[in-house]
């Protein structure tokens, strides 16, 4: 994304010989501002008989923050132009801006009367569009507005430029960003190089794709370097990624057009917050409100961003700030609900919403988490005294107990470590659609990377379910999630990014080796190519990426550098950096006090990293080849040993199923180097090569050397667990049935080896709890299920009536089952006096 240094605000500096309010129009997208109030207080003053030209005059007046002449000739233009809803608009603007609440109520009234008693209205697309928005204010259903007032002016000859503004900015701001971005591109198709629909385009993907938003905001910015609403647009997402300088120098530039644009202030504002700056926060606070002291809009901006950052309790102080103002301002309702939610803080949070909802049927936001929470209720709640657990009835019911137990264990592992004591149990939703878990997340469907989100004390994580065929290991990203609550608790919700994934991403490895990010080609390569991050701008990686394998190795080389902080400065150290944080130190402050200046540790830490990026395959040609074929068979003539024209040859010679071939070279490979994941792993191919050549036992080994490294491979897991129960090792079988249930708890494959191995060894309890959680599966041999549980059940003994009714289940589709007759007899037999009856015999069909 550009970042301007400065540019150059034409105040006449630039003569407008412009005599047209389009020709004008154009130079005001181009930041002529003050030229553009040249030329249009000339054309008023010499009764110019368009509307547009008191228009312009005020808007550019508005954009200079001249308010106050703004509201002068907003009056004399409804004067001359009684029947311009623009001018009505603009008086009501201006008056707010000039904190006369009175005047912009009389405005407002003034233009309810003129509607309701149909009064002349100027007979444009631009006043039709004013229209709109003037029906919008006034509680009419914005969505009769979109289709009586801005849908016909769009289609008006000429179309109206206000017409697809208006339908865009609606569109954001009830949080329809598929209609925004159609909108704004319609109407780049009428008026090119427009600034306002241009920046309209690139907030519509700020909570989606980076790089349409870029190219829009790129576009925007080069037709007009003053562009406010694109200033605004670039400070707030370098706020998000906490590149504050770069922030201020663009809100530098907003006020170099307008210096009391209370936008910029409020962002200054929520900078120093962000800093741990308060006196310089409030003090920044004050100028925003400085003009309008009752503006709503200043806190909401604060809390906003402040809740980007994770502070959702100064958030929601935000909110509440901005609802005293003004209760009726639904943004911060909308956004204090969300903050609420994220807190933890729920029958508030879902009032809020239900409220926003009532009051506003077309925000989509408010929409979502409304049904939402109707599909809330229908899920299970799991607890203890340290987590409430929420998730589908049905897969609480198959491994909401291991769900617990996972948690537990984390709990017990990591709040020690970092010395913190939750004081408020942790609320974890594992939804099994994944659309349900971006609203609950993000308010809106979309965001498909992502497993799981941390707020503090509430987790939300997609289920097994949401990612087949092959979903990550959920053990591990509950692990990471938790490891974040730990963290963020520690600090008070005060960490930059990268620090608080990469301490998750370090503990994912402590935990288990198997777990979390590790050194690979595609990393090593963009460590020696000098792609690593410098550590300023490590939570910038994880906001802005390049592509998605930029950010799963902003996600590791966060790790590394936790580690590397670690093991050079000492665990007491590391703990102190966060400490620091908690008192409100600003992040690298923090680090370099506990560590070395910011320049030296970037030297220690590249140093580090190219040492383990060196020791990945030492003494093996790992360079990638050239794309271009010509140029790669030259260069093969000069790398006979390179491992990818070696992994190449090989998928080859798998391909064409040339085992006895491919084995040799898969095994020098696999030798040389296996740290790639799933299929592109050596390991894996090898031992495909093995079993097709019937070497079972080679195999098993090639897999365990596999399986030591690779955390969430379904298919590894089932052959292995398949080789485990050929050869009888069932103790072998059922720890690899439970290293698959950390991956899929939801396919009945690993039950079964744990019913078939407790029956082995004579385990009745497990072999219980396995068939009972393998018929919630729907298995495809129910009879065999029911019959084998209640066979044990009868002879652990005291659950005789339990497995009566499982018999009976397995005869209910099976009525001839002979040994299921006679279990049945055994328990009439031995049940006690008084045990309920059986159900009658089902009867052959």
């Amino acid at each position: 994304m550009a970042v301007l240094a400065g540019f150059c605000l034409f105040a006449g500096a630039a003569p407008v010989r412009a005599q047209t309010v389009e020709e004008t129009q154009r130079e005001f997208n181009r930041g002529h501002y003050d030229a553009v109030i040249e030329t249009a207080r000339k054309k008023v003053a010499a009764g110019g008989y368009l509307d547009g030209w008191h228009v312009l005059l005020v808007k550019a007046l508005l954009t200079r923050g001249r308010y106050a002449e703004a509201r002068t000739n907003a009056l004399a233009g409804v004067e001359d132009f009684s029947g311009s809803m623009q001018l009505r608009l603009l008086a009501r603007e201006t008056a707010l801006l000039l904190n006369n609440t009175n005047g912009a109520a009389r405005d407002l009234d003034e233009i309810r009367y003129q509607i309701e008693r149909r009064g002349r209205i100027e007979q444009s697309g631009d006043n039709l569009a004013a229209l709109g928005r003037a029906l919008i204010l006034l509680g009419v259903e914005p969505r009769l507005a979109l289709e009586n007032c801005f849908k016909k002016a769009r289609e008006m000859e000429p179309s109206s430029r206000e017409a697809w503004l208006a339908t865009g900015e609606l569109a954001l701001d009830k949080h329809d960003y598929s209609l925004a971005a159609d909108t704004f591109r319609g109407g780049l198709e009428k008026f090119a190089d427009d600034p306002d629909l241009l920046s309209g385009l690139a907030r519509s993907f700020e909570n989606g794709d980076g790089d349409e938003l870029s190219k829009a905001l790129d576009a925007a910015l080069k037709v007009n370097p003053g562009h406010i609403p694109s200033l605004l647009l670039l400070a707030g997402g370098l706020i998000d990624s906490e590149r504050f300088d770069e922030a201020e120098k663009q809100l530098d530039l907003v006020l170099k057009v307008n210096a009391v644009k209370s936008e910029a202030f409020a962002y200054r504002a929520a900078i120093a917050y962000l800093r741990g700056d308060q006196a310089k926060g409030d003090a920044a606070r004050a100028q925003a409100l400085h003009g309008r002291p009752a503006n709503p809009q200043v806190d909401h901006l604060i809390g906003l961003k402040l809740a980007r950052k994770y502070l959702f309790e100064e958030g929601a102080a935000a909110q509440r700030r901005a609802l005293a103002m003004d209760t009726n301002y639904l943004p911060a309702r909308r956004q204090l609900a969300e903050d609420l939610l994220r807190l933890g803080d729920e029958e508030e949070g879902w009032k809020l919403i239900r409220e926003v909802r009532a009051r506003d049927e077309y925000d989509v936001t408010a929409y979502n988490l409304t049904t939402l929470h109707d599909q809330l209720a229908k899920f299970r709640t799991l607890t203890n005294d340290d987590f409430v657990v929420r998730m589908s009835a049905h897969e609480a019911d198959i491994y909401g107990d291991r769900v617990l137990a996972l948690l537990g264990r984390a709990k017990a592992a990591l709040c020690p470590k970092y010395g913190v004591q939750l004081k408020r149990r942790t609320i974890v939703e594992i939804y099994p659609a994944q659309k349900d878990f971006a609203v609950r997340t993000f308010g809106l469907p979309g965001n498909p990377g992502y497993l799981g989100v941390c707020f503090g004390s509430v987790i939300t994580a997609n289920s097994p379910a949401s990612q087949a065929p092959n979903p990550a290991n959920w053990e591990d990203v509950l692990w990471h999630e938790f490891c974040h609550v730990v963290t963020l608790t520690a600090t008070h919700n005060r960490m930059p990014r990268w620090l608080s994934e990469g301490i998750s991403e370090y503990e994912e490895r402590v935990a288990d080796p198997a777990w979390g990010e590790h050194m690979n080609l595609a990393y090593r390569r963009f460590i020696l190519g000098g792609d690593l991050t410098p550590i300023a701008g490590l939570s910038a990686a994880f906001m802005q990426p390049k592509t998605g394998e930029h950010l799963q190795f902003a996600y590791f080389e966060a790790s590394l550098l936790v580690e590397f902080l670690i093991n050079r400065y000492g665990r007491d150290a590391f703990l102190g950096i966060l400490t620091d944080l908690r008192e409100g130190r600003e992040a690298n402050a923090a680090i370099t006090a506990r560590s070395a200046p910011l320049a030296e540790l970037e030297k220690q830490f590249a140093a580090f990293v190219r040492q383990q990026a060196e020791a990945l395959a030492p003494g093996t040609d790992l360079e990638k080849p050239p794309a271009d074929p010509a140029a790669r068979k030259v260069w093969a003539v000069a790398h006979p040993k390179n491992y990818e024209l070696a992994a190449e040859e090989a998928r080859k010679l798998v391909a064409a199923g040339r085992w006895a071939e491919a084995r040799p070279l898969l095994e020098k490979l696999a030798d040389s180097y296996s740290g790639e994941r799933r299929a592109d792993n050596p390991l894996w191919s090898l031992a495909l090569a093995q079993r097709n050549l019937g070497d079972t036992n080679a195999e098993a080994a090639t897999l365990k050397r596999l399986a030591a490294v690779e955390s969430d491979f379904v298919e590894l897991n089932l052959r292995l667990m398949e080789l485990a129960r050929s050869h009888q090792d069932w103790p072998a079988a059922a720890a690899q049935a439970r290293r698959l249930l950390q991956i899929q708890p939801l396919i009945v494959a690993p039950y079964r080896t744990l019913a078939a191995a407790a029956a082995a060894t004579g385990e009745a309890t497990e072999g219980i709890d396995a068939w009972r959680r393998l018929l919630l599966l729907d298995p495809p041999d129910p009879v065999e299920a029911h019959f084998s549980l209640a066979r044990l059940l009868h002879q652990r003994g005291g659950a005789e009536a339990e497995a009566r009714r499982q018999v009976l289940d397995a005869l209910e589709d099976a009525p001839r089952y002979r040994d299921a007759q006679r279990l049945l007899l055994e328990i009439e037999k031995q049940s006690p006096p008084g045990d309920p009856a059986p159900a009658p015999f089902p009867q052959p069909k």
